[in-house]
């Protein structure tokens, strides 16, 4: 993909997340109500996307529960605010081994391990426009475990999610993962426009610097629209290093809990931050009308049932 920077830009709102973040600021929504409030305050502010994980509501832990993802949704889909709808569809693949010496039994308290239907139920029930495909497996981030993503999982998935008429946001961690969804296009499971969120400086996949950033958009064909970011420290300049490379941008307190070293972000003012650094380049922030335009998605209700 030839380098321009893009003049046209949507920004996606990571709400909440499933790291151990929600006792490390208050700002992080845990509860339906707190996560789908936080997602109409980041629309408003400027977000035409919002990508959304569940929490257990009494613990803070990254949840599955199919009531959860119904009533985040229905509230957002009840707001007032026009907004695009994006789940993840990341959890159920997490394998936790035993020891390094007997890795099997492997550690059936942490792993989470579960079948494609099983993965997209809440998919097919809540029916957002854009639901995120992690596209490949690798050593995840500080924990000792491995994010599980094999080839005939991830053909299931995005086969399931064309199906449901959703798009499919493909997450690459690494130029590995890019390689693999454009298999899946040309196999077409997935369809055109195709959507990719390049995820940086998530241990131990592609780190955040700027030749590794280059190498991913390189590795993207003509015509996809992406989208990157990054944790941590560096997230905040993301938004100008994604827009020059010619994509998108993603903030939120899923990547990011700080605005600067002793204040504490909520979304609402990640997103503010973005559109500053954004209209500060010279280009615009599109809504979510563009962006449906643009991905060719399809809103509609959920099953209420």
């Amino acid at each position: 993909m030839p380098l321009a920077m893009n003049r046209d830009v949507f920004i996606t709102c990571a709400v909440t997340g499933s790291g151990d973040t929600a006792g490390r600021s208050p700002h992080v929504p845990v509860t339906p109500a707190q996560i789908a409030a936080s997602a109409i305050e980041a629309a408003k502010a400027g977000a035409a996307i919002v990508h959304c994980h569940v929490r257990d509501p009494q613990t803070g832990a990254p949840s599955r529960r199919l009531e959860l993802y119904r009533e985040v949704t229905e509230r957002i889909r009840d707001a007032q605010t026009d907004v695009v709808l994006n789940l993840t569809a990341g959890m159920g693949g997490d394998l936790v081994f035993g020891s390094v010496e007997a890795p099997f039994p492997i550690d059936p308290d942490a792993t989470d391990m579960a079948g494609a239907t099983e993965r997209l139920a809440h998919v097919a029930t809540c029916r957002p426009e854009i639901c995120t495909l992690d596209c490949g497996t690798m050593n995840f981030n500080l924990g000792d475990y491995v994010m599980v993503n094999t080839p005939a999982m991830l053909r299931a998935m995005a086969a399931r999610i064309t199906e449901l008429g959703v798009r499919a946001e493909i997450e690459a961690f690494d130029t590995g993962h890019l390689w693999f969804a454009r298999q899946l296009v040309e196999e077409g499971l997935i369809p055109q426009p195709v959507l990719v969120q390049l995820c940086m400086g998530i241990g131990w996949g592609a780190p955040d610097d700027l030749n590794t950033l280059m190498a991913m958009v390189n590795n993207l064909p003509v015509g996809w629209h992406f989208s990157a970011f990054s944790i941590g420290r560096n997230a905040l300049a993301y938004p100008a290093a994604a827009v020059l490379a010619g994509g998108n941008v993603r903030v939120g307190l899923e990547d990011n809990l700080k605005l600067g070293r002793d204040e504490l972000a909520t979304n609402a003012k990640l997103v503010e931050r973005a559109v500053q650094v954004v209209e500060g380049m010279g280009a615009t922030v599109i809504g979510p009308d563009e962006v449906r335009r643009r991905l060719g998605l399809t809103k509609r209700a959920g099953d209420k049932a």
